[in-house]
């Protein structure tokens, strides 16, 4: 439903009544809210065409206003638009516990609102829908696959008990005439709740707009409490769809702010994702169609995408065999509704004018409102006990004293109530009169009113014949104690109104937990996931690149948004956007997709300097560049060409065979060049000397390893992705053969490559590490069958990665209690050796209770005793060290003048037999042995 819908606004009618061109109901309606000195009626012709300006100015600002504050903006007070507010007093009027045809509702409630029955229809089905104030019956249609509701004269629907309890009081409401002057309705509710937060709610005025989004039920209530107590208090939304949200920039709701709402994917295998919710204010069908548009233009690739939803959301993304469901998952986010922002806008009405405020300062003002409504609410209830004890009293002095006797003889109706009266102030004084000497009268709190002592000549003689004096006492007792209570919660205003909200907390907060899942996400930017589309070609000779030369040579798959690097053998270089066809000049050596994040793909080159003949080599990182922009290699000079040229994914070094030609003067005309003694430099730097000879050709020799060292990792448990930018626990420097251990909460593991793109369920993990292959994974798990506890202690045997392997038991209900690749693994286990005997608590070191055994093994058993709970007390050890650089340095050379004496000994920079992860390990060890022999003596 629209927002203008939700309002009572058409904005297709508004925009045609400023047009002017509007019919005689839409001109009727204007002269409604026009000024009453407006001298202007429907139907008539305007002439004078000089007044139109200063009509346009004043009746627009009217119209602006009246649509700001009667149809589209909500009020601070009750968190309702004059719809709503209509609506929830029509229904009360009607309410007699059954439900009510949404069609009478409807009719009800036009006694009130003057803009036809669609607007209040589509207004019910969104409070219906919201599920708070209204308890529904028959199809109210579903937010999340977008079906709307059937017919009003289908549906049936009647207040809640919560909006019974919390939104209406007639003693405390503020009333004002309809519109049409026949009835009476409400300026305001006195809600007793943050509704408009609990609920939401959005509108499009005159100039502005609001949205405000809805939040957690208990959290408002917690939070209230938190206000009372003088707490600070942040909010954040929860919508009734589910899924993930993001709140980093929320910033309360005010204007500027974003939120980044993303569907729940759960990865089912290599070729099946499955979307579990949409985000707030997306349906399934939109999601499913913007999934296949994606797909269409080919920013991603899938086979086929199916929606199974029933009483959950289940749309199925199934997988083409080779496509990556990590990054098809990033390219979901990036390409398709199943991420959105939202720009939230908490936007009220507040002493009828329209306010900007955050959503907590919204709650203190609605607390602070309650407090005031209960207060008064207390007052009322006071006043209604006063008058009951005030008029028990009377009737037991008036029936206790046999004053009704003193009447039968008189005459006239004056005479009656002076009889009565004189016979009254016999018994009672009034509060605030002097008191005489042992005064036993009743002290009344207000003086006797002739209403009073008419209330008495009403008593029947029935009534009198029956009137039990101690029945009469205990009555007047009840209402001391209820008018001490009362008096009581006055004086403690804030404690009631606590007590009141966890009234609400308990009675109503029952399966309404929270939905939304607070994550904060990594931005997916559309270059790294977006699909491999296209196919790069490249025309060498006559200087062309791109996915249109589909008759010269292939070079590698890429995408659409893809930039490309092009390298010519005269040493200069360009980097285009890709496209079908473009000249980036003759006679290309090298081309390739562009990353300009990659800091690991290195250029090993060599080329001849024009001019002087000579040949350098350089290692270079190219970064920092302008697209379109031509840059150069070389020395610049006339005559320059490259000799050689690669490009190292992994900054990998090479041995080269230099060949120099036969006129060269140089007796060794072969030899070996290694670019490992190179620095690693920029695109502009010049290189080292290789040869001043004349170079006949240049060959490959020998691949030499990665100079840069092996990329540092690090897991952020935020996002559930790994990253190379310092973000997280740091796992350690992985090698392009080092893989990751994942141990999942279902008993199994896997090995993964240190891939960002990998998505992981940190909810389902319970160890993340780096794979080493003499790691030993402790587990302890319970055996379905018989419900026994086991451990078991094994290595990863198997080498296949991204497959998982199961290492428990496949019977049902087995399941693992805990895991740890600690050296010293330690647990408390708390067993209970007889049925009602004593609970003992015992610590067991795993390393010496089982040895270790193949991954497929059953395990030992972990006690005969009942055991009650396992507890894991060590943790995974010291985290990896980093190092200081990660480049890898050459053998150490010892300095002459360190063997004589002058200088210390450097330390050993080259490779050492053991790791600082087991030298750790090993010290953790000798401290868990010298421990254990401590406590033998």
């Amino acid at each position: 439903m629209s927002d203008e819908a939700e309002a009572g606004f058409d904005p297709e009618a508004d925009d045609e009544l400023l047009a002017g061109d509007a019919g005689e109901d839409d001109l009727a309606e204007a002269a409604a809210v026009l000024p009453e000195e407006a001298d202007f009626t429907p139907g008539e012709t305007i002439h004078d065409i000089s007044s139109i300006g200063g009509m346009y100015q004043n009746w627009f600002l009217d119209y602006a206003s009246y649509v700001i504050l009667e149809r589209a903006v909500p009020a601070i007070e009750d968190g309702l638009k004059p719809v709503q507010r209509r609506i929830m007093h029509a229904m009360k009027e009607m309410d007699d516990g059954r439900f009510n045809k949404v069609a009478n509702v409807i009719g009800q409630t036009m006694q009130y609102h003057p803009h036809g029955d669609a607007s209040i229809g589509d207004a019910i089905v969104n409070l219906g829908q919201k599920d708070l104030l209204i308890e529904t019956q028959g199809n109210w249609g579903d937010v999340r696959t977008g079906d709307g509701a059937a017919a009003p004269r289908y549906i049936e629907a009647r207040l809640s008990k919560f909006a019974l309890d919390v939104v209406f009081n007639p003693d405390t409401t503020e009333w004002q005439a309809s519109y049409d002057g026949r009835k009476r309705e409400p300026v305001t509710l006195p809600v007793k709740f943050p509704l408009l937060l609990a609920q939401g709610i959005e509108g499009i005025a005159v100039g502005l707009s609001t949205k405000i989004m809805p939040h957690n039920f208990r959290e408002l209530c917690k939070a209230s409490i938190d206000v009372l107590k003088g707490r600070d208090i942040v909010l954040y939304p929860d919508f009734p769809a589910g899924g993930l949200c993001d709140v980093t920039n929320y910033n309360g709701g005010l204007r500027g702010s974003k939120l980044r709402l993303r569907a729940t994917i759960e990865k089912v295998d290599k070729t099946l994702l499955v979307i579990r919710d949409v985000p707030y204010g997306t349906t399934t069908t939109g999601v499913m169609e913007s999934i296949v548009k994606a797909s269409e233009a080919n920013k991603i690739k899938i086979k086929k995408v199916v929606d199974n939803t029933a009483a959950v959301v289940e749309i199925q993304v199934h997988l083409p065999a080779g496509v990556s469901p990590d990054l098809t998952m990033d390219a979901l986010y990036a390409f398709t509704d199943c991420e959105i922002s939202l720009s939230p806008n908490t936007c009220v009405i507040i002493d009828e004018k329209p306010r900007f405020v955050a959503v907590e300062d919204m709650l203190r003002l609605s607390t602070q409102k309650t407090l005031r409504l209960l207060e008064r609410e207390l007052e009322i209830r006071q006043q209604e006990l006063q008058e009951k004890w005030h008029s028990a009293s009377l009737e037991k002095i008036f029936i206790e004293n046999r004053i009704y006797r003193k009447i039968e003889e008189c005459e006239t109706w004056a005479e009656i109530l002076e009889t009565i009266d004189a016979g009254l102030k016999k018994y009672v004084r009034i509060d605030g009169e002097k008191e005489r000497a042992n005064d036993t009268r009743i002290v009344l709190r207000r003086a006797i009113t002739e209403d009073d002592l008419t209330r008495l000549t009403e008593i029947r003689i029935k009534r009198i014949s029956k009137f039990d004096g101690f029945k009469a006492d205990e009555y007047i007792q009840k209402l001391e104690t209820e008018l001490a209570e009362v008096a009581d919660n006055l004086a403690n205003l804030t404690r009631y109104a606590i007590r009141y909200f966890e009234g609400l907390l308990k009675k109503y907060g029952d399966g309404r937990e929270r939905k939304t899942e607070l994550r904060t996400f990594d931005v997916v930017t559309a270059q790294k996931v977006a699909v491999a589309n296209q196919k790069l070609y490249v025309n060498r000779q006559d200087g062309f690149v791109g996915h249109g030369l589909k008759k010269d040579e292939f070079v590698c798959d890429c995408s659409d948004l893809d930039d490309i690097i092009a390298i010519r053998r005269d040493g200069s270089f360009v980097v285009t956007k890709i496209a079908e066809k473009t000249f980036v000049g003759k006679d290309i050596l090298h081309v390739g997709v562009y990353n300009k994040n990659d800091d690991r793909l290195v250029y090993n080159m060599v080329y001849q300097d024009g001019p002087s003949g000579i040949s350098y080599a350089k290692r270079f990182l190219v970064t920092g560049i302008t697209r379109d922009k031509s840059y150069d290699l070389t020395k610049g000079g006339k005559n320059s060409k490259v000799l050689y040229l690669t490009a190292n994914p992994n900054s990998e070094s090479e041995i080269v065979a230099v060949q120099l030609s036969d006129k060269a003067p140089a007796r060794v005309k072969q030899f070996d060049f290694d670019f490992a003694e190179l620095a690693i430099k920029g695109k502009g730097s010049m290189g080292n000397i290789v040869t001043k000879q004349p170079v006949k050709k240049i060959t490959f020799k020998e691949r030499g390893d990665s100079t840069l060292g092996g990329r540092e990792v690090f897991f952020d448990e935020v996002v559930g992705r790994l990253n190379n930018a310092g973000h997280g626990r740091f796992l350690g420097t992985f090698d392009t053969d080092n893989t990751i251990l994942v141990v999942y909460k279902d008993g199994s593991y896997e090995l993964t490559p240190p891939d960002p793109a990998i998505h992981f369920d940190v909810r389902n993990i319970v160890l993340l590490r780096k794979f080493d292959p003499d790691t030993v994974i402790n587990a302890v798990y319970v055996e379905g069958e018989s419900k026994t506890h086991y451990v078991k202690r094994f290595r990863v045997e198997t080498s296949t990665v991204a497959k998982r392997f199961l290492f428990l038991p496949e019977t049902k209900g087995t399941h693992l209690v805990c895991a740890t690749c600690g050296v010293v693994p330690e647990i408390e286990v708390k067993v209970q050796k007889e049925k009602k005997g004593d609970k003992l608590a015992e610590r067991i070191h795993l390393h010496e209770f089982i040895d270790v055994k193949g991954w497929k093994a059953m395990g030992n058993k972990l006690n005969y005793f009942k055991v009650l709970s396992v507890a894991l007390l060590t943790d995974e050890g010291p985290e990896p060290e980093r190092k200081a650089s990660t480049r890898k340095k050459g053998p150490a050379t010892i300095p002459k003048a360190a063997v004589s004496g002058h200088e210390p000994l450097p330390e050993h920079e080259g490779p050492v037999d053991i790791s600082p992860e087991e030298v750790a390990q090993a010290q953790a060890l000798l401290q868990h042995k010298a421990k254990s022999q401590m406590t033998l003596f």
